[in-house]
């Protein structure tokens, strides 16, 4: 069969969510459509896994909760109409049952913890909906944290300054309640977005293994959304592990940044240099990104491969990244 795939991370429900309200929804959906992600392009690229997130906007909606249950919704949808290629997974063991069975492996996440509300027991709704991770910021301050990137509330206002990590708001009181509650549900808990200083809030106090599902390395590329080294170190200390983001501007700084397959590549090296071959694993951001030159979609994948090799990385670390990290990390949290 070859290498296989485990992406922790795209914005394809919220992608095709927009398309469905604009009223171009293409005719096949999630088999086959324009975007980074389809089912079609997710076989040829050799995928076992591919984690959906429920992306809300909170600019956009006035209530992120039942957004969130639109767009939950529309990826059971589109789940029922293809479950001859691909089925949920609620627990590790739906993995392992679907690849014998030679079927596409859908893992759901929400991307935002401010659908929550705050409340515990619509953290345990989402588990009970099928959630099994949890972004616990996006670009705005919440009720469980701060992140690095803040977004004006009101669409205006300066951009942010997106090489000044916040190292001084982490996560709230009810932050860490959440953090508890993930590990106690067997949620897994993603600080992507989040701040440094909720980061590191995570980092001391978790006691499962956590995740930063879409982010790079800072010391490759400045960016505020990446990973600094001592970050990585303590992310895989946990037995944590980093998905490697095909961002164009999370990889190369500057304007025309326009996405390599080299810089994905000299990221996975610097971070595995850093922190080991077992905390990097995969975290497009299809869907939720500019389109990346030399990785366009999902089908493309197999050419990343080529270009770590080509970076020093071995046929083992290769397998490693590409999803054996994840693989272990969501055996002994998704029980």
């Amino acid at each position: 069969m070859g290498r296989l795939a485990a992406d922790m991370h795209c914005d394809t429900i919220s992608a095709l969510m927009l398309m469905r309200r604009r009223g171009d929804y293409p005719a096949e959906g999630l088999a086959r459509n324009s975007l980074h992600i389809d089912l079609e392009k997710l076989e040829k690229g050799g995928y076992l896994l591919q984690n959906f997130a429920l992306f809300v906007a909170l600019s956009e909606c006035s209530d992120p909760f039942r957004e969130c249950s639109a767009l939950a919704d529309l990826y059971y949808e589109e789940l029922e109409k293809n479950k001859d290629r691909i089925r949920p997974v609620y627990h590790y063991a739906d993995i392992e049952k679907n690849r014998a069975e030679g079927k596409l492996s859908a893992l759901l996440t929400v991307e935002e913890g401010a659908v929550c509300k705050g409340r515990l027991g619509n953290l345990r709704l989402l588990y009970r909906l099928g959630v099994r991770m949890l972004t616990l910021t996006w670009n705005f301050p919440n009720e469980l944290g701060w992140p690095n990137v803040r977004m004006p509330e009101n669409g205006s206002g300066d951009a942010p300054d997106l090489t000044m990590p916040d190292r001084e708001h982490g996560l709230t009181e009810t932050g860490f309640a959440f953090l508890e509650e993930m590990e106690r549900l067997g949620m897994i808990v993603d600080v992507s977005h989040l701040s440094d200083a909720g980061f590191w809030d995570v980092a001391r106090t978790a006691r499962k293994p956590f995740v930063a599902s879409h982010s790079d390395a800072r010391a490759v590329c400045r960016h505020v959304r990446n990973l600094d080294d001592d970050m990585i170190r303590a992310l895989s200390e946990k037995g944590g592990v980093c998905g490697l983001n095909f961002c164009p501007s999370f990889l190369e700084e500057g304007k025309e940044a326009r996405g390599s397959l080299a810089a994905v590549a000299a990221h996975a090296k610097h971070i595995v240099e850093v922190g080991g071959e077992d905390c990097l694993g995969l975290g497009s951001d299809f869907d939720g990104i500019p389109t990346n030159e030399q990785l366009p979609d999902a089908s493309s994948l197999p050419r990343l491969a080529d270009a770590m090799r080509k970076a020093g990385l071995t046929e083992r670390q290769i397998d490693k990244i590409f999803s054996e990290n994840v693989l272990r990390v969501y055996r002994e949290i998704l029980k």
